[in-house]
């Protein structure tokens, strides 16, 4: 049996995309262009196997990586420095919107573009806010898929049709600028800070915190003061409602058990910032 027809008998929610493996001609390559180089991460052999066979309908784009997960992912873009990554967002080890943070400071270089059965505002808010270029849906037309990468690769964004009516939809209603606002401040801490920051943000001491986490309590304080200062805030009132607004609360989106990383170390917390 060929690809296609083995594809075609994938469960609905992976249809779309693979389902017109056949349906997207072969493009023209004008002599002299350079070749995108492209890295694919996804923890489905077959959904990768079926994107690489639509991508390779353009000659102007070559799949020179493939990743089973987000760390992978991540090693893969650092070894090969593609010009796009194109990343699932539920992965194992690492999902793909953590694999796109990491990826936004160790190769900038990289266009992210995510590629994704799960269209809800929390992944698009997240993508978007974290560093990637493009947004597509699984379910949409394989077209989209070329002209996505094509778009991420010269240094446009690129939305499939049905996420960018979902996104001009909020945006009128106000809804996810106030989330988008906040991610954008929480952008420049590390993994372990916004991981602080989200225990900030439940109420949590710092003896409370600097247990969760394993560390003493004079890392979280040095954790703590470095986030004010970085979320330009005045204590820790300010500082959880930026949490909350950026959905790294549990409960309220992306939760705090993200990746742990290094994180530079600062004064003790003083005056109203404090807590004992």
């Amino acid at each position: 049996m060929d690809l296609p027809a083995v594809l075609r008998r994938r469960p609905p929610h992976h249809q779309g995309l693979l389902q017109h493996l056949g349906a997207v001609p072969p493009a023209r390559r004008t002599k002299g262009d350079p070749v995108i180089r492209v890295l694919l991460a996804d923890d489905e052999a077959m959904i990768r196997a079926g994107v690489r066979a639509i991508l390779a309908a353009d000659p102007g784009i070559e799949v020179v990586a493939e990743a089973a997960d987000g760390r992978e992912a991540v090693d893969g873009v650092l070894a090969h420095r593609p010009d796009v990554a194109l990343l699932d967002i539920r992965m194992p080890r690492l999902d793909g919107l953590a694999a796109a943070d990491e990826l936004r400071r160790a190769a900038p270089a990289t266009g992210i573009v995510m590629l994704t059965t799960f269209g809800e505002d929390e992944y698009i808010v997240r993508a978007l806010s974290g560093g990637a270029g493009g947004f597509l849906l699984k379910s949409g037309d394989p077209h989209e898929l070329i002209a996505g990468v094509r778009a991420v690769a010269g240094g446009a964004a690129y939305l499939s049709p049905k996420v960018a009516h979902r996104v001009i939809t909020e945006l009128r209603g106000g809804r996810m600028s106030q989330e988008v606002r906040a991610r954008r401040r929480t952008a420049a801490l590390t993994p372990r800070e916004r991981q602080v920051l989200g225990l900030v943000g439940a109420g949590l001491s710092n003896a409370e915190i600097a247990q969760r986490l394993h560390v003493v309590e004079g890392t979280v304080k040095a954790y703590v003061s470095a986030v004010l200062t970085r979320l330009e805030v005045k204590n820790r009132v300010q500082a959880a409602i930026v949490a909350y607004e950026a959905g790294l609360v549990e409960g309220t989106g992306r939760g705090t058990g993200g990746e742990a990383g290094a994180a530079g170390a600062g004064p003790d917390p003083s005056g109203p910032a404090a807590r004992p």
